[in-house]
């Protein structure tokens, strides 16, 4: 016999569940919420219902991350399992979950509805799950991890560097060793817009599966952040942002430059988050340092980050390098500053000439036995 409190208790169970559940439609504005999602984050239930998206719930390195993963998985999949997220409540502090969603879908294919259960993980991070399931799959086959990790290699270096009119470019990279295991150096040229381009270069701690995961989600965050952000020291706010939200556990530096053109010169502009300082070489051959030292991406939620404005005239060129140039060792010497600026100080006739003198001097230095991966961009005006 049917119990006539049957519809009673399921909607008691829902309100009450140990767990917040979320129904949106497929452009993601919430339709309905349960009590306990609501008595977690402080809003009400008109707060939400029908006015906010789940995405607008979220931190700025959630809602990058909500677009570029969760959403691309769960239409492709329609599912998306153990996705950790932060939910900024009401008050402005902030919840970690992870989220599980389902997209159902009516009987001619279209998505109709998004059902999310949302769980309280205030030590969990997805980072966490996404390192047991990589080491997982490398006990099964070392082989394969290695394979991975070399394919995402070529993801985190251009094939060739850009072609900009007024700017003379050249790029170049070594990974260590043999180049069987992935490092965490990464270097990205692109354009926001008509003359005005980003350039960014760095380094995550570590290497192998677990160091290419943060480089891809580095190298894919400092581009979205960059088409809605102006300000350099902002892009890397939502980049350390985004890198604590997933729990990575791998800090990393990078080196973020813009220029943008403004009639027959260039403004530039750079930022360094812990990374090694540009260099100037100027046309008579002299090399200054470019850039203040900031914070290291990954560690603590505040950070110290300066842009600064830089004044380079035809014949100059800016040099961006990462650590496994300056810090390559014979013995116990390091390859140092001193004697890249020596060498940048002779000059090369091209950027694309000097920057592959400086990756040839560095690997001869270590008699051809490179223990870190070697990357440098030379950006010269003409």
């Amino acid at each position: 016999m049917p119990d006539p409190d049957g519809d009673d208790d399921a909607e008691e169970l829902y309100q009450r569940a140990p767990c917040g559940y979320l129904s949106t439609s497929p452009d993601g504005r919430i339709i309905r919420v349960n009590d306990t999602f609501l008595g977690w984050t402080g809003y009400g239930r008109d707060e939400l219902v029908g006015r906010r998206h789940f995405s607008e719930l979220l931190s700025a390195g959630g809602r990058i991350y909500h677009e570029t993963h969760y959403l691309p998985t769960l239409q492709m999949q329609g599912a998306a399992r153990e996705i950790a997220l932060e939910i900024v409540c009401e008050d402005g502090d902030r919840l970690p979950v992870l989220v599980n969603s389902v997209l159902e879908r009516d009987d001619a294919g279209s998505p109709r509805v998004i059902r999310t259960a949302v769980f309280s993980a205030t030590a969990r991070r997805e980072y966490e799950q996404e390192l047991l399931r990589e080491r997982q799959r490398a006990e099964q086959s070392e082989a394969k991890a290695r394979l991975v990790a070399q394919t995402l290699q070529k993801t985190f270096i251009p094939p060739a560097p850009p072609k900009i009119p007024g700017l003379d470019i050249g790029a170049a990279f070594r990974p260590a060793g043999g180049g069987d295991e992935i490092g965490g150096d990464f270097y990205d040229i692109f354009e926001l817009s008509e003359g005005d381009w980003i350039v960014a270069i760095g380094d995550v701690c570590g290497k192998g599966v677990e160091a290419a995961v943060i480089t891809a989600l580095a190298r894919h965050t400092i581009r979205a952040a960059a088409v809605r952000e102006r300000r350099l020291t902002t892009v890397l706010e939502v980049l350390n942002e985004s890198l604590l939200v997933h729990g990575a556990e791998r800090h990393l530096t990078v080196a973020l430059v813009r220029l943008i053109r403004a009639g027959p010169r260039w403004d530039l502009s750079i930022c360094l988050a812990g990374h090694p300082h540009g260099l100037i070489r100027r046309s008579d051959g002299t090399v200054t340092r470019a850039g203040h030292p900031g914070s290291l991406l990954g560690l603590f939620p505040d950070t110290l980050l300066d842009e600064v404005g830089l004044d380079l005239d035809p014949g100059d060129a800016l040099v961006l390098y990462t650590d496994g140039v300056t810090e390559g060792r014979s013995g116990r010497a390091f390859y140092g500053e001193e004697r890249l600026v020596s060498l940048l100080a002779g000059g090369a006739p091209t950027a694309p000439h000097l920057a592959d003198a400086v990756v040839e001097d560095v690997v001869r230095y270590q008699e051809e036995d490179t223990a870190d991966d070697v990357a440098i961009v030379v950006i010269g005006f003409q």
